[in-house]
């Protein structure tokens, strides 16, 4: 898994690569935690790059919407295709969170 964030306006956008899973998911949650502590309070993660996410990814989106919420803060997810738009759809988050086809369509969300 690879991560590279980004300012976008008011936004911070992490553009995650590979497969989020059991291995990878403590270095992304500390990625995302790290941002939020910093004061970062609009995320928008870009799963386009996501191969594959299991729970242990999910567990990581949930956690961060809960402290960006708990901050009045923001989190947008974008471009989740294939397997993992499936996943997002079959645990559910495709009813709790929005997803936008792009980030740049995400970012106009934040403002």
């Amino acid at each position: 898994m690879n991560i590279q964030t980004r300012q976008a306006g008011r936004a911070t956008v992490i553009a995650v690569f590979g497969k989020v899973d059991a291995m990878t998911a403590p270095a992304f949650e500390t990625s995302v935690s790290d941002l939020i502590a910093e004061g970062q309070l609009c995320l928008a993660i870009d799963l386009g790059g996501v191969e594959y996410i299991s729970s242990a990814g999910l567990r990581v989106i949930l956690a961060a919407a809960k402290a960006l919420k708990a901050k009045d803060g923001m989190l947008l997810l974008a471009n989740a295709r294939g397997p993992v738009q499936e996943v997002f759809e079959i645990s559910g988050f495709g009813s709790v969170f929005n997803l936008y086809d792009s980030v740049e369509a995400a970012l106009e969300t934040a403002g």
